[in-house]
């Protein structure tokens, strides 16, 4: 279904701009009550529309409502709750640690703002992206403006019409366009760019054919102790969201030997995720436009691999079979680009040590998966490389994880969106003394001149350190 959006007029977006800052100015939102009003707000918004936004994730991308719920939506009520629940305690002034020279000056980390934050998100999850890290932002005490995607127009054109029913418009303003709107936003001074930014910024790159990184690699040990569970959390997570999601695995690394058994068992979990075909049950997402479904058209087209499990894509519907593909080789075209949907390469390899090396030649990775039931084979692989997350036996959960960070490293990407880490991207830690005067005839006295060798000794008998124990 095609939605028609909105866009907002450019020579709009700066006057925009201009009310946020000056709304922030007021230093309305520094408060904590106000703060937890506004998350409390942002959680009715969801879910008083789980319904509408349940259709309108299905008309962008063809997502079953129950795979919507799963992946996304109560992934990010949770975050929302977690904001809510603990933007106070996050918020609070953070005391130095105790020491005889400094205590009297009451060291402290004040946890403050930092003003006025743009969010814009891609077009694979609309609503998480955009509405998990803008809880952390609203709990950081900032003012906002978020730039859905017009990828997705039924969720932005959603996101539109909701925003001024429930959040306060002073502080929190959405503003849709495509190129030229998002152009003009970057050129306006900004106190924060969420990191959905870079991704901008690499699409600008490869105008000029800057590498890209394939960014999640799965590597499985042979000796796995339940290779039916492994390969059906694999699958489950490549073809979640018909493969467009950045966490998705990307490619399996297996030992050359294993290969073929690696390939059966994926082959089963398929048919036991998917007894009927999904293009009619509705149980799998589509490509999410034209342009990337001839992309996809484009890889399978050129893959020097052995396709074994499906390889076709509609291009009237932009449907695309879930697919897995043999015997890739380093060079191959699946390996020189993110695929963003329901394919699979699969790279033979003679053991970790090579599949150490290949992970580690094609950049950092966001998403590290390691399928083992060996604790030393998952610590040589995690010790032995650099990725975002570290994940062991599981696929897109650690999304949905509370207390630990999500965010890349390197190439993949900086910073946290999701907890405490993306609630402390939102903030200036302010460091603060405050020293009495009272000090000064006590020991202070002592750093002034003019010097006396009776001050210097003294001095360095207070403040000069012992070697460290």
């Amino acid at each position: 279904m095609s939605t028609s959006l909105a866009y907002t007029p450019v020579d709009e977006i700066p006057q925009i701009h201009q009310s946020l800052k000056q709304a922030f100015a007021s230093g309305k939102s520094r408060d904590i009550h106000w703060r937890k009003q506004q998350i409390l707000k942002l959680w009715h918004l969801v879910e008083d529309n789980l319904d509408g936004f349940r259709k309108a994730l299905f008309d962008d991308l063809g997502r079953a409502p129950e795979e919507s719920d799963g992946t996304e939506l109560n992934s990010l009520l949770l975050e929302i709750k977690a904001a809510y629940n603990n933007v106070g305690k996050w918020s609070q002034t953070e005391k130095a640690p105790w020491h005889y020279m400094w205590f009297a000056m009451s060291p402290a980390t004040r946890i403050e703002p930092k003003g006025v934050v743009l969010l814009i998100t891609p077009f694979n999850f609309p609503l998480y992206l955009i509405l998990a890290p803008f809880a952390a932002a609203i709990a950081a005490g900032n003012a906002c403006l978020l730039k859905p995607s017009e990828g997705a127009p039924a969720c932005s054109s959603l996101l539109a019409e909701l925003f001024p029913k429930y959040m306060d418009q002073d502080f929190f303003r959405v503003v849709n366009g495509a190129i030229p709107e998002t152009s003009k936003l970057l050129e306006l001074q900004w106190d924060h760019r969420n990191g959905t930014v870079a991704r901008i910024v690499c699409t600008a790159a490869a105008q000029h054919l800057t590498p890209v990184t394939l960014e999640n690699p799965a590597v499985f040990d042979p000796r796995v102790s339940n290779l039916k569970v492994a390969a059906k959390r694999l699958m489950w997570g490549k073809l979640a969201n018909a493969g467009q999601i950045c966490m998705s695995p990307d490619y399996a690394i297996v030992p050359e030997h294993f290969q073929d058994a690696f390939i059966e068992a994926c082959k089963q979990a398929y048919y036991e995720l998917h007894p009927r075909d999904p293009k009619e049950t509705g149980n799998m997402a589509r490509i999410v436009n034209e342009r990337h479904a001839k992309r996809i058209k484009r890889l399978l087209d050129n893959t020097k691999g052995e396709v074994v499990l499906g390889g076709n894509i509609d291009m009237e519907t932009y449907f695309c079979e879930a697919t897995i593909v043999k015997d890739v080789p380093l060079d191959d075209i699946l390996m020189s680009e993110e695929i963003f949907g329901p394919i699979l390469p699969i790279v033979p390899v003679k053991d970790v040590n090579e599949a150490i090396k290949v992970i580690n030649s094609l950049g950092h990775a966001l998403v590290l998966h390691v399928f083992s039931s060996d604790s030393g084979f998952k610590k040589k692989v995690f010790d032995n490389t650099q990725s975002g997350l570290a994940i062991a036996n599981e696929t897109l959960l650690h999304i949905q994880t509370v207390g630990i960070p999500f965010g890349g490293v390197g190439a993949s990407g900086h910073g946290a969106t999701t907890g405490k880490a993306a609630f402390d991207e939102f903030v200036h830690r302010r460091g603060s003394i405050d020293s009495p005067f009272w000090l000064d005839p006590m020991m202070l006295f002592m750093r002034y001149p003019p010097y006396t060798s009776r001050n210097t000794t003294m001095l360095n008998l207070v403040m000069h350190p012992k070697p460290p124990a």
